[in-house]
């Protein structure tokens, strides 16, 4: 093992693995720190989940990791259906050109494909299972320990590990958090009828509830944001009160719906650090930003952090990849695009989650409104399909990719 890098990345999920592949093959070295043990991907799906954007989706076609994770589990969503009373809004990929709108792949998925890429290429080490320990700061390195035991120097140090970064919190960044007084139950369900490949959200008093499809078409991923309080009462149901409360919840669209499996819940709440970079430090994803997870763009934002990032670094190889002015640029190009998103979902919980009838005429209004103007919904699923905006390289299509694309599933001949 080496004990000296240009580039130290503290979290190896995601978002952390997704900049080192960005950064393989290339003058840099490499070495990324993560704390569990990879997870092998089972005949069992797992619980967590991503919305993956075609945005995102190209850039795991530039990091040659896209095929791996289709021939594992990812369901392409074709549709969508959002609904609160009678307000109802569909779209549909067709209409933009495109076979799909997003993605849905399971977290470890993901994360195997992106190991599994890491392990070609020679500037690029994997330290696993390791953890940060502390963290000190010279003039032209910064020294990370490990429990472990060695000690490592970079120029450069990034956190990708979490909202609970302990290298936001090393490098004494300010932390801004934000409540939402909600919590999130996942799980997965089995449903009467199958999905089509339709993503479907109902906006309730309590908040939003989300079924995704997933690769059996019998199958869904439910994601069920609602208040403290509520939330506690489901969390605390055994499975045949929760389906009946799920069912209530989301009507007859999809049949008789049953929970097969755990559930689990998390809190959710915004987060944003007052800095992204600093001398020697680089923050991207989670420890730089959180979202509610209604509109899925948590694991989008951080992927093109990581993809903006590596542009920059890889820009500036030769020069001293730590300096702050130089790390600026990274933070500029993403920091209005990861506010502006963090205040659109939050905005959404207390928009959707208000039931005074001015509000509850003003939204459904919108929802009505905006299934019957075309252009404008076009542009939004434009817009949250990650095709259009200022984008990292790796995250463009080219115009060879756009004539090798089709249908996202098998036709059969």
């Amino acid at each position: 093992m080496k004990k000296s890098y240009d580039v130290v990345i503290a979290g190896g999920s995601m978002v952390g693995a997704t900049l080192a592949a960005a950064l393989g093959d290339s003058r840099l070295h490499v070495a990324v720190i993560e704390s569990q043990p990879l997870e092998p991907i089972t005949d069992q799906p797992d619980l967590r989940v991503s919305a993956i954007t075609l945005a995102s989706q190209t850039v795991f076609e530039n990091l040659d990791v896209w095929d791996a994770m289709r021939r594992q589990r990812a369901t392409p969503v074709e549709r969508m259906q959002i609904w609160e009373g009678q307000s109802v809004l569909n779209y549909d990929s067709a209409d933009i050109g495109e076979p799909c709108l997003t993605w849905i792949v399971e977290n470890r998925v993901m994360v195997n494909a992106l190991v599994t890429r890491l392990r070609q290429y020679s500037n690029v080490e994997l330290l696993n299972p390791a953890q940060l320990t502390a963290v000190d700061m010279d003039a032209d390195r910064v020294r990370i320990s490990l429990n472990t035991g060695p000690v490592l120097t970079a120029r450069l140090l990034v956190g990708a590990d979490g909202a609970d970064s302990a290298v936001r919190k090393a490098a004494a960044i300010d932390w801004r958090r934000h409540d939402l007084d909600q919590s999130a139950l996942v799980a997965r369900i089995r449903t009467e009828h199958p999905h089509e490949h339709t993503a479907y959200q109902h906006f309730l008093p309590s908040g939003p509830l989300a079924l995704l499809p997933l690769d059996d078409l019998h199958t869904v991923s439910m994601v069920w944001s609602a208040d403290r309080p509520r939330a506690r009462v489901l969390a605390a149901l055994d499975d045949p009160a929760f389906n009946l409360e799920l069912q209530q919840a989301f009507g007859s669209r999809l049949g008789r719906l049953q929970v097969a499996g755990p559930r689990a819940s998390f809190p959710l709440a915004l987060g944003f650090a007052d800095m992204y970079t600093c001398e020697r430090i680089a923050l991207i994803g989670d420890a730089a930003h959180t979202v509610h997870p209604l509109a899925g763009q948590g694991v989008n934002l951080g992927i093109l952090d990581a993809v903006t990032l590596a542009e920059v670094l890889q820009g500036a190889i030769g020069r001293d990849i730590g300096l702050h002015p130089l790390l600026r640029r990274y933070e500029r190009a993403r920091k209005g695009a990861d506010l502006g998103m963090q205040l659109v979902t939050g905005g959404f919980r207390y928009l959707f989650g208000s039931e005074w009838p001015p509000v509850r005429a003003f939204r459904r209004g919108g929802l009505t409104l905006t299934e019957r103007l075309l252009p404008l919904k076009n542009a939004i699923m434009r817009q949250a399909s990650g095709l259009t905006g200022e984008l990292p390289t790796l995250a463009r299509r080219t115009a060879n990719r756009l004539q090798r694309r089709s249908d996202p599933r098998p036709r059969l001949e």
